[in-house]
């Protein structure tokens, strides 16, 4: 069974982003998807992501139409199963590093991992404020607030955006150990295209398509 499927997926905001597209994921498969600024990927990731309802086509999420599902089903799976990741962290500016990791170790009741935040290099700066943090801890400590909760998807947008080439690929390598430990898969978005080939396939948005590149 796939994690994710999505078939005929067609959106527009003025006008029409993308048509007709047609993607799937399995458990510990990677898939990245490029494109120009305003080709529509973050929009893309936004639908399967279930943040934004397409116009047109469908979307399963673990053999499940998400259409079909009511309010509170959806809410469950996109806090248990689902994990996003964007460029901006998001982060509450009033709380520590670890405070904000608690919070997704109470919603999700997965206990926060002191080998990921060794792995991401925050162990040190858990107790200070988010504001006090450089743009690269407060990434890192997305990034671990997300993979807390143990999710079955990563959705990654720009996640690497902050973080400078070697702590870059040192983040991709961690996503993708995750998803190969946990039988998980991963969606990502990024400009960069050395990044997309590190996933086992690459798409590309380009006048209005997906294609596979990779």
């Amino acid at each position: 069974m796939n994690l994710l499927s999505a078939k005929n997926l067609s959106h527009s905001f003025e006008y029409e982003l993308f048509s007709d597209v047609s993607l799937s994921l399995k458990a510990q498969e990677s898939v990245a998807i490029i494109g120009i600024s305003g080709s529509g990927k973050s929009t893309l990731l936004h639908l399967l992501a279930t943040l934004l309802t397409p116009e047109r086509g469908s979307i399963e999420l673990f053999g499940k139409d998400v259409a079909s599902m009511n309010k509170k089903e959806l809410t469950l799976v996109k806090r248990n199963k689902l994990g996003i990741v964007f460029q901006s962290h998001y982060l509450f500016k009033g709380f520590s590093a670890y405070e904000n990791l608690e919070v997704s170790e109470i919603l999700s009741q997965k206990a926060i991992d002191t080998q990921l935040l060794e792995n991401l290099k925050i162990e040190q700066c858990m107790h200070q404020k988010v504001t006090e943090l450089s743009g690269g801890q407060q990434q890192r400590v997305s990034i671990a607030r997300v993979l807390t909760k143990k999710p079955s998807i990563i959705f990654a947008d720009e996640p690497t955006g902050n973080l400078d080439n070697k702590t870059a690929s040192e983040v991709m390598k961690l996503f993708f150990d995750y998803c190969h430990t946990n039988d998980a898969g991963m969606i990502l978005v990024t400009h960069d295209n050395d990044l997309a080939h590190m996933c086992k396939r690459v798409y590309k948005l380009e006048d209005k398509e997906l294609k596979l590149i990779k």
